[in-house]
């Protein structure tokens, strides 16, 4: 692939999702930000200057090439195992996944009740505290969905440890940035960890914190090891 990737959308071209391709499918759904790219077909396109084009429809126009067509749904679980099984991202441990069991049921309340991807909102608890109910940060950031106290306050949470008022708070603040971001769930992560003011301050882009855009990074990798036909953003 072309290092110059672009992702398109109904034939109109996204750019600046560079490290969002480290699958075409990722970079694609990222794009599109609906379930229904998992039950379509990809079409991969390159023009005459190298440059790779991923579309969930075929493009016409003699400049492009199409260089293949394959259901999204097979591409997208053959991707998944390529990347596990390269360490790029990794599977959960016993203690995670027994957390991530016992504490499924509120997360899946919390999802419904903020229109979030149940997916979405286990991406960002595996990121933030591993399903770690009794995570404390070195910033004082606290629980499953570490929560600052501010925010806890914010978003009226009477009880910080208890897991299902954690994750609602939690989910109510990244349901908020969403909106305040257009639905870019990029932005949304990146507000979710260095606060909504520094990615305003940066002309609403990620802010060039390593942290904040490793975190980015790490999310997307968890919420891609999710289901694969999964909304990334509010399911409206």
């Amino acid at each position: 692939m072309s290092r110059t990737s672009e992702v398109t959308m109904a034939g109109a071209v996204t750019r600046g999702l560079g490290w969002a391709a480290l699958c075409p499918v990722l970079g694609l759904t990222l794009a599109l930000g609906l379930a229904s790219v998992a039950r379509a077909d990809v079409f991969k396109y390159v023009d005459a200057t190298g440059k790779v084009y991923f579309t969930d429809m075929p493009l016409n126009g003699g400049k492009l090439r199409l260089e293949w067509q394959r259901p999204s749904a097979k591409l997208i679980d053959e991707s998944k195992k390529k990347l596990i099984s390269s360490g790029r991202i990794q599977a959960p441990s016993k203690t995670s996944s027994k957390r991530r069991s016992e504490y499924a049921g509120l997360i899946d309340a919390a999802a419904r009740r903020h229109r979030l991807a149940p997916e979405l909102l286990h991406a960002v608890i595996r990121t933030e505290s591993a399903y770690n109910a009794g995570a404390v940060s070195s910033a004082g950031a606290i629980g499953l969905m570490q929560l600052m106290p501010g925010t806890a306050a914010r978003y009226k949470v009477g009880d910080i440890w208890d897991p299902a008022q954690n994750v609602h708070g939690g989910a109510a603040y990244l349901s908020d940035l969403l909106e305040m971001f257009g639905q870019d769930l990029r932005l949304a992560l990146a507000g979710y960890n260095a606060g909504e003011n520094a990615v305003i301050k940066y002309g609403r882009e990620i802010p060039p914190y390593p942290e904040t855009q490793q975190y980015v990074r790490k999310v997307l990798q968890f919420l891609w090891a999710e289901q694969p036909a999964v909304a990334l953003a509010k399911t409206r």
